[in-house]
This record gives structure tokens, sequence and C-alpha cells, in this order.
């Protein structure tokens, strides 16, 4: 899926590039009036072509002004175009969880463990350890470079460095272990359990 996702990405980028250039190209030649200095015609009627010439005419822009259907329409599409355009820029920040691990066999084939089942065995040691009251794990990266953001929630007597250090020393290892991984680089993410206060009689 994260293939899938990244190939749209850069047919988008590139196709909206592409039109960018063309129309700021255009746009450009005939303002600089590159057509008469050249002595190259473009097609009659064709715009942008003298420096005079506007971008939006006056009958383009007023075509529709008049209809009362107009303005709550485009301010209606503009704003769709507005959230689909931070929805897509936000997109590109978000790190995709990664769906697979390639993991070496030792056959020189390798093979594939699921990402979802190694981030339940992760969080289930984690949760075994001393001072963690809930752990949540997620793999990123690519799946044969796969990287671990861990989220850690702690007991009230927890040690963060204890903590952190057994993090390390137990459940990462076994993992890079059990994967045949030379490294996993971690990010944790540590936050105390608030419990509520309970009266005593």
């Amino acid at each position: 899926m994260h293939k899938v996702l990244r190939t749209v990405n850069r047919v988008l980028l590139g196709l909206i590039g592409l039109v960018l250039i063309g129309v700021g190209g255009t746009v450009l030649f005939g303002g600089f009036d590159l057509p008469r200095k050249w002595g190259s015609g473009l097609p009659s009627g064709w715009r942008w072509a003298r420096p005079d010439d506007v971008l939006l005419r006056d009958t383009d822009r007023t075509r529709w002004t008049g209809h009362g259907w107009w303005w709550p329409v485009v301010i209606a599409a503009l704003a769709v175009l507005v959230l689909l355009a931070l929805w897509w820029l936000l997109s590109q920040f978000r790190r995709h969880r990664l769906s697979e691990i390639l993991v070496d066999s030792g056959d020189g084939e390798g093979a594939q463990v699921r990402g979802r089942a190694l981030e339940s065995v992760l969080t289930a040691e984690a949760e075994s350890l001393d001072g963690v009251d809930r752990a949540r794990m997620r793999l990123t990266g690519r799946r044969t470079e796969p990287r671990l953001r861990a989220g850690l929630a702690l007991a009230p007597h927890a040690e963060p460095c204890a903590v952190v250090a057994r993090l390390s020393s137990q459940t990462i290892a076994h993992a890079r272990t059990s994967a045949g991984l030379e490294r996993l680089p971690t990010e944790v993410r540590l936050r105390a359990v608030k419990h509520r206060a309970e009266r005593v009689s």
C-alpha cells in the first residue's frame, strides 16, 4: 500500500509540475513578446500571445457573475480544493505503517513477516516489562530497514531510565534477533499513567 501511495504521489506531482510549467511558460512566452521577436507564429486566437494580453478577459470574469449560484459554487469549490491540498500536504509528513518486513531466513532467499504481527509481539513483550502499564508499537520505514516507534505508559513506581534500558536490552534486542536485523532504530515516547484517587474508609 505504501508503494502505491508513493507512486501516486510521484505521478500527481509530475502531472501538476508539467501543467504549471506549460501554463507558466506560455504566459512568459507571450509576456516577453517572444513570438514577434523570434518570428514564430502562434495559432489564431491563442491567448497570452502579446505583452498586453491579460490572463482573464472581462467576458470570462463576468460571464456567470450575474447568476445567484455562481459565488456559492466558486467558494465551495475553492474550499474543497484547499481542504484536499491540506490533506495531501499532511499525508506527506505522516509516517506510514510498515505492512511487512523482509527477514533474513539464512537460505539466501529471505522471508516476509507481517508488520502487525511483529508489532503485536513487541507490544505484548513490552507490556510484560516491570514498570510498563501499557505499550503501543508502530513499525515505519522500509521493509529492509524498519524503524520502531514505541509509546509506553509507565506505572507510578516506574523508573523511566530503567524501563528504557530494559526495553532496549530485552524487547528490541529480541525483535532484532528474531527478524535477523542488524539494527532497529527506535523512538521511545514515555508518559505517566494517571490513576484515579480511591476513597479508603
